[in-house]
């Protein structure tokens, strides 16, 4: 049965993209550049349903559905996790911005990869050693089992749908220009996609569908880089002098410029981006897909060496780019250069890759984009049904008695729940600015998740009361100054001013969540409270140790 429906879905996917052939938008030229990203993205779909196909045998438990039966080795996993965090929008939206803003797009990334030191250094080890399945088991591992996991999982699972918004959005868009489908199609494909990698094999099949689109990410990137850098004799001075000459920036290219120009919002968004990073739910999870604590250390190792490899490849595809595309007419619309852009600004790396390789490379990038937001939606629908089935279903309702057939089943009808959501809600905001949910993803997880998870590892003192004014506190905050920044009130609800004056919300929310996390533990005299800071010393010797690891949500 299991056969037959993965086959139809893999044939659905095909002859859905195979409607590109009939793509209204004309030229030969355009069909060719379709019909190679068509044959490799069939590729990859099939291969990825083989991989389904062979993982759903191994997934029996619960802990093969969430985290692979802990096997995954460091550098799987750091492939994995590279694969997870590197979406379509590092590919196209980085490179749009060097190509626009030079080094501003330099300190974007770097704000991105700060988040990783963080998580080496002061998470990654305890994470591993005192979880089970999502990152709630830590936080509620003293404290108020009920009532911690359901703040945790409710500010997962907002997280997981602002991110998956953005994703389908994105992918629809994407595969809307490079692929000749309509939008509403484009969407159906990823979340139907999605639907069959997570609901028939889990962590093993994503974290293998993660790995195989990190490899082909890296390997397309640098590939477009090696071929557009090889054109400057792979000279790096060569290549900024050129560049500067061409830019309207000129020798401004290489300094910070406008994205500086406010100091809040800059540090804001770069606090956002860093700890926003370490309290992504789809990122933590992966840290319990690993054998031990060492190896959760080296994923991250590995992850941080691909991130920083790639962002670096990003940043001279994007200078290359100065030169090749935004002195060609032909990407431009009416052919004049310095006009709009064919496609949009975000599809310099598109053109590069055409520019470079012709339509065979176009095909493949085209392929390997829309691979990495199925990549990265898996992820995100597979922490978004932990939350539902793991933390409020077998914790909260069931209160642990629920058994591990019973977990899985809500955890598939979780996922399908949400492929279903992911689908409407890309139909519902086609026509809205994506960045602010974003923003929104990373705001609410740097406000809500990482306070009280860094907290619940290090500070003996924090209680329930404490944890969860402190959770909820952020994952407010946070909503209301984005609802009420530019980005929200004015431009999307058209209101005439901003009843808050940063677009970012991090520097703000996040010192709100800490102060009432410190303020209401501090103020709480419960017994309860006074045997929850007790616990605190078995919880650090676990953390230290691991000890006892395997059972760790079942103390």
């Amino acid at each position: 049965m299991m056969r037959q429906l993965i086959t139809a879905l893999g044939l659905l996917s095909l002859s859905a993209l195979a409607v590109a052939a009939g793509d209204p938008l004309g030229a030969a030229e355009k069909q060719a550049t379709n019909w190679h990203a068509i044959i490799m993205f069939c590729i990859f779909v099939f291969m990825t349903m083989g991989i389904t196909y062979w993982a759903a045998s191994r997934t029996k438990s619960t802990a093969d559905f969430y985290t692979a039966g802990g096997g995954i080795t460091g550098f799987q996993n750091g492939l994995a996790i590279a694969g997870d965090y590197m979406s379509a929008a590092t590919l196209l939206g980085l490179t749009a911005m060097v190509y626009s803003q030079g080094y501003d797009g330099y300190i974007y990334m770097l704000a991105f990869f700060a988040g990783w030191p963080i998580i080496l250094f002061l998470m990654a080890e305890r994470l591993r050693n005192l979880g089970k399945f999502t990152f709630s088991d830590i936080t509620a591992y003293r404290l108020d089992q009920g009532k911690v996991r359901t703040m945790a999982a409710i500010s997962s699972l907002i997280v997981v749908c602002f991110y998956l918004i953005a994703q389908m959005v994105g992918a629809g868009q994407l595969i809307k220009l490079l692929f000749g489908l309509e939008y509403n199609v484009a969407i159906f494909a990823v979340g139907i996609l999605m639907m069959v990698y997570v609901t028939f094999g889990g962590m093993v099949a994503t974290t293998w569908v993660q790995i195989i689109k990190a490899c082909m990410l890296l390997a397309g990137g640098t590939l477009v880089m090696f071929l557009a850098f090889g054109q400057f004799g792979f000279s790096f001075q060569t290549l900024l002098e050129k560049a500067t000459s061409v830019h309207k920036l000129g020798n401004k290219l290489m300094y910070p410029g406008s994205l500086l120009a406010d100091p809040v919002t800059a540090i804001s968004l770069g606090l956002g981006l860093m700890f926003g990073t370490a309290g992504l739910p789809h990122i933590l999870m992966r840290f319990f897909t690993v054998t031990d604590a060492k190896e959760a250390r080296k994923s991250v190792l590995y992850a941080s060496g691909f991130v920083a490899y790639f962002f670096n490849v990003i940043f001279i595809m994007g200078l290359c780019g100065i030169i090749i595309v935004g002195q060609n007419p032909e990407f431009f619309e009416g052919g004049t250069v310095g006009a709009k852009l064919i496609g949009g600004g975000n599809m310099v790396a598109m053109h590069l890759a055409k520019a470079v390789g012709g339509n065979m490379l176009l095909g493949f990038l085209a392929a390997v984009a829309f691979a990495t937001i199925l990549a990265v939606v898996s992820g995100l629908a597979l922490a978004g049904a932990s939350a539902i089935s793991h933390d409020l279903y077998a914790r909260v309702i069931m209160k642990g008695t629920a058994s591990e057939e019973k977990e899985i089943r809500v955890s598939k009808i979780a996922t399908i729940c949400l492929g279903f959501v992911a689908i409407i809600l890309g139909i519902l905001f086609e026509k809205q600015n994506i960045a602010f949910m974003v923003g929104l993803a990373f705001g609410v997880a740097a406000a809500a998740n990482f306070p009280v998870l860094i907290l619940s590892m290090y500070w003996k003192g924090l209680t329930t009361r404490g944890a969860l004014f402190g959770g909820y506190g952020g994952l407010v905050s946070a909503v209301l100054f984005v609802l009420f920044s530019k980005s929200v009130w004015v431009d999307v609800l058209h209101n005439a001013a901003p009843l808050f004056p940063y677009t970012q919300p991090a520097l703000f929310a996040m010192p709100i969540a800490f102060l009432l996390a410190f303020i209401f533990s501090k103020t709480d005299s419960s017994v309860r409270a006074g045997k929850e800071i007790e616990a605190f010393e078995d919880q650090y010797v676990r953390a230290q140790t691991g000890y006892g690891a395997a059972s760790a949500s079942n103390h």
